[in-house]
C-alpha cells in the first residue's frame, strides 16, 4: 500500500573553459525587480533570478560556487579568528524600528546622516519574535499577539570603526542568517540583497568603505506574512511564488538578524574557502585562492593536515592571475590517521598557509579547516560508513527555544543537541533548513551522523518549474549547503526536499528540479555523498534518481493502519532493489500528562505504541531500510493555522517545548534497539 499525496506537516556547471583561474565576475551595484511585482508591505519585489547570483564556475577543474561577485567565503570567523585577518564582531546591541508602512527607504533610512536616535534597541543575534511576546513558549498564551506576528520590513543600524590599516585589505560583511530576505548598505551604499532565512552569506565592501573613519551598516529585513488574519476562522494565507517556502508552513519563521554578524578583512591575495576530503587514506584538498590585487601572484601554498593525522604537511606553487580566482590542489597520503566514526569520532585540523616568494617565506594568508577521514558509500542496498553497513536511529529537530527562537545560545544547542545522545539516537535529520555551524561542529565532535536539509517545502508544480526554469533560488540553497557544510564528516546525506506536490501531470516538471538540485550537490561536493528527499509518497516518480530513496510515513496516523509499514517498505525495496531506504518521518502526537489505552489518540501510551509499531516493522527490514527518523525531538512551535487553541505549539515530540519534559514515548525510544549497532 502507497501513502497517498498530501500536505502534512537546466545544468548547474556554468559552460566555461577549464582554466587554472578565472576572473573575478562583476556585480550589479542594484537589483531590479522582476516584470509584474507589486512592491507592497506585504510582498517583497523580486529581480528577475535570485538576489545573490549564486553560481558555479569551473576553477582548474574544480567547482566553485561565487556569490556577489566573489567567491562563497568560508564561514569559521564566528569562532575561529586566523592570524593573517582582522575581525570586527557586530554580536551587539543595534538601533532597531518596524517599517509596517515601507516608508523607510524612501525616507533615506539608510543613509548614515539618518538621525535613528528615537529607534528602539534589538540584540543581534536574536529574532524580533521574542522582541515582545510575553507567553511565547506557553501552551496557554494567547495566539496572535506580540512581535511575533509582526511582518514585513523592519530595520536595523548600527556604527563600525574601520581600522586605517584595511585599505589595502578586501572587506566582507558575514551574516550567519537573516530572516527572511535582506537588504544591506554601507554608508548608504547598497551592497546587496540576500534571500533564504538559513544559509550564510557575505557581501565584499570594497566600493562603500573608508578606512579610518566611522561608518554607518543599515540592513532592511523582510518577512512575509503567514496569514492576513492570523486569529481569524478561517484565516487566509499570504503567498509569494519566488520565495522557499512559498506558503505557510509548520515551523516558526523566525524574522531578523538570528544568527552572528561581523566584518572581516582580509590579505588581497587569499584563500576564499578550503574544501578537504579525507577518504582512502588520502587527504584531497582545494585550496580556492582570490586574488584582488592588481599584480599576478606567484609563491607557494602548504597544506598542513594537522599533527593528528601522523601526515607531514606539502608545499605546491601557487599562481593565481590579478583580478581572478584560482584554485591549488594538494593531495596528502594519511594512511596512519585515525578514523572518524560514531563510535570515535576522530576529527583532525587541515591548515592552507600561502607564502610570496619561496616556501616559508612571508606568510600572505591563512586558512584552517575541521576534517575527519572517513568512507562513505552505498552498495547493496545499504549505507556503508568504512565498510560497515549504517543503520540510522534518527531524529527530526526544530532549531529554536522558548527563550531565544531561532538565535540560540551555545548553552541551549549544547542542552538540546544532548537530548539526542541521552536517547541513543546516532543520526538527526535537520529538517528543513541549514542550522547554525555550531551543530555541525558538535555533531562532528559527537559522533552524531547528519541529513542537511535546504528550505524546500511544499512547492507545487508551478513553484518547482518557475525556481528550476528562471529564479534559481533553489538551485542556490542546495548549492550553498553543500558548499558551507562541505568539509563536515557527520554530514553523510544531502536532502532536497520536503513533500512537495507531484501532481502527475507535472511529474516532468518535479523531477527536473530534482535533477537540477541533485546536480547543484554533486557538482561541488568532492566526497560524493549520496542524495536523497522526504518525499511525501512511497511511490515517488523520481525515486530512480535517488541514491537514498527517502519518504514520510504517517500509517495509522493520517492514513491506513501502522501495520501497512511493512508491506509499503516491502513493494519499494522490490522495485528498487539497490536503493537503501530511510524513513525520513514518522510520529504522532500527545497532550503532555494524558494518559490512558494506547488504541486513544492522543494519550502518552498511544504516541508511545505508535512509534513501537513502526520501529519494529522498520528494524526487521534493516537489511535494506537504512535507518527510521522520528518526528520529533521536541513539541515546536508554527503559525500553519492550526494548534491555535496550543499558541501554535505542535505537540508532537518526545520532549515538551518549554520545559523539555520527556513523555512516554521518550523512554520508548531510548529503548529501541538498533539493529546494527
Amino acid at each position: 500500500m502507497n501513502p497517498p499525496i498530501h500536505p502534512t506537516r537546466r545544468t548547474v556547471v556554468t559552460a566555461l573553459a577549464v582554466a587554472s583561474t578565472v576572473a573575478l565576475p562583476a556585480w550589479p551595484g542594484t537589483a531590479h525587480a522582476a516584470d509584474n511585482t507589486v512592491d507592497s508591505p506585504v510582498l517583497d519585489p523580486h529581480p528577475a533570478t535570485e538576489p545573490s547570483g549564486t553560481h558555479v564556475r569551473d576553477v582548474g577543474g574544480t567547482n566553485v560556487v561565487f556569490q556577489y561577485g566573489a567567491v562563497l567565503p568560508a564561514f569559521d570567523g564566528w569562532r575561529t579568528h586566523e592570524p593573517t585577518r582582522e575581525y570586527l564582531s557586530l554580536d551587539k546591541r543595534w538601533r532597531f524600528r518596524f517599517d509596517p508602512g515601507n516608508k523607510g527607504l524612501g525616507e533615506g533610512w539608510q543613509s548614515p546622516r539618518f538621525d535613528d536616535t528615537s529607534w528602539g534597541r534589538i540584540d543581534v543575534p536574536s529574532a524580533w519574535d521574542l522582541l515582545g511576546t510575553p507567553g511565547f513558549a506557553s501552551e496557554t498564551a494567547p495566539f496572535g499577539k506580540g512581535t511575533a506576528f509582526t511582518d514585513g520590513y523592519a530595520w536595523y543600524r548600527t556604527t563600525v570603526d574601520i581600522p586605517g590599516s584595511w585599505r589595502a585589505r578586501h572587506v566582507r560583511i558575514a551574516f550567519l542568517a537573516a530572516g527572511y530576505s535582506a537588504e544591506v548598505w554601507l554608508d548608504g551604499t547598497y551592497l546587496g540583497k540576500h534571500e533564504g532565512a538559513n544559509s550564510p552569506f557575505a557581501l565584499p565592501a570594497a566600493k562603500a568603505l573608508r578606512p579610518g573613519a566611522r561608518q554607518t551598516i543599515a540592513v532592511r529585513v523582510f518577512r512575509r506574512a503567514s496569514y492576513t488574519d492570523y486569529t481569524a476562522s478561517s484565516p487566509q494565507p499570504v503567498t509569494d511564488d519566488h520565495e522557499i517556502p512559498y506558503k505557510p508552513v509548520d515551523y516558526w519563521p523566525y524574522a531578523g538578524l538570528t544568527r552572528s554578524v561581523w566584518v572581516e578583512a582580509v590579505p588581497p591575495v587569499t584563500v576564499a574557502k578550503l574544501l578537504v576530503s579525507g577518504a582512502d587514506g588520502r587527504l584531497e584538498a582545494r585550496a580556492v585562492v582570490e586574488n584582488h590585487g592588481s599584480s599576478d601572484f606567484e609563491g607557494f601554498l602548504t597544506l598542513d593536515p594537522g599533527p593528528g593525522s601522523r601526515a607531514r604537511p606539502t608545499v605546491v606553487e601557487a599562481r593565481i592571475a590579478a583580478r581572478s580566482a584560482g584554485v591549488v590542489r594538494v593531495s596528502v597520503p594519511v594512511p596512519r590517521a585515525p578514523r572518524w566514526s560514531p563510535a570515535a569520532p576522530h576529527t583532525h585540523t587541515a591548515r592552507a598557509t600561502l607564502t610570496a616568494a619561496k616556501p616559508g617565506g612571508p606568510r600572505v594568508d591563512t586558512l584552517s579547516t575541521r576534517y575527519g577521514v572517513r568512507d562513505l558509500s552505498v552498495a547493496d542496498a545499504q549505507l556503508r560508513l568504512n565498510g560497515k553497513a549504517l543503520f540510522l536511529k534518527g531524529l527530526n529537530w526544530h532549531e529554536e527555544t522558548g527563550a531565544h527562537g531561532r538565535a540560540m545560545t551555545p548553552g541551549e544547542y549544547d542542552r538540546e543537541l544532548g537530548h539526542i545522545k541521552a536517547v541513543g539516537a546516532n543520526f538527526i535529520r535537520n529538517c528543513v533548513y541549514n542550522r547554525h555551524p555550531y551543530v555541525y561542529d558538535w555533531a562532528d565532535e559527537h559522533g552524531v551522523l547528519v541529513m542537511d536539509d535546504i528550505d524546500t517545502m511544499w512547492l507545487n508544480t508551478a513553484q518547482e518549474k518557475l525556481q528550476t526554469e528562471r529564479y534559481g533560488l533553489a538551485r542556490a540553497l542546495a548549492l550553498t549547503m553543500a558548499w558551507n557544510q562541505h568539509n563536515h564528516p557527520s554530514v553523510i546525506l544531502w536532502g532536497l526536499q520536503n513533500e512537495s506536490e507531484i501532481d502527475p501531470e507535472g511529474a516532468p516538471v518535479y523531477r527536473a528540479w530534482l535533477a537540477d538540485m541533485k546536480a547543484a550537490v554533486k557538482a561541488v561536493d568532492l566526497t560524493a555523498r549520496p542524495v536523497t528527499w522526504a518525499s511525501n509518497t512511497s511511490n515517488d516518480p523520481a525515486f530512480d534518481l535517488a541514491d537514498v530513496i527517502g519518504f514520510n510515513e504517517y500509517f495509522g496516523y493520517f492514513y491506513g493502519k501502522d501495520a501497512d509499514l511493512g508491506p509499503t517498505l516491502d513493494a519499494v525495496h522490490a522495485k528498487y532493489p539497490g536503493k537503501p531506504i530511510l524513513i525520513t518521518e514518522n510520529g504522532t502526537w500527545s497532550e503532555a500528562g494524558t494518559h490512558g489505552p494506547s488504541t486513544t489518540q492522543g494519550t502518552e501510551e498511544w504516541q508511545a505504541a505508535c512509534f513501537t509499531a513502526h520501529w519494529d516493522q522498520v528494524a526487521a527490514r534493516s537489511a535494506f531500510v537504512a535507518g527510521f527518523t522520528y518526528w520529533v525531538l521536541k513539541d515546536y512551535k508554527q503559525r500553519a493555522g492550526y494548534n491555535q487553541d496550543h499558541n501554535g505549539i505542535s505537540v508532537m515530540g518526545l520532549l515538551t517545548f518549554a520545559e523539555e519534559r520527556p513523555k512516554l514515548v521518550h523512554e520508548a525510544f531510548r529503548k529501541a534497539a538498533n539493529p546494527r549497532p
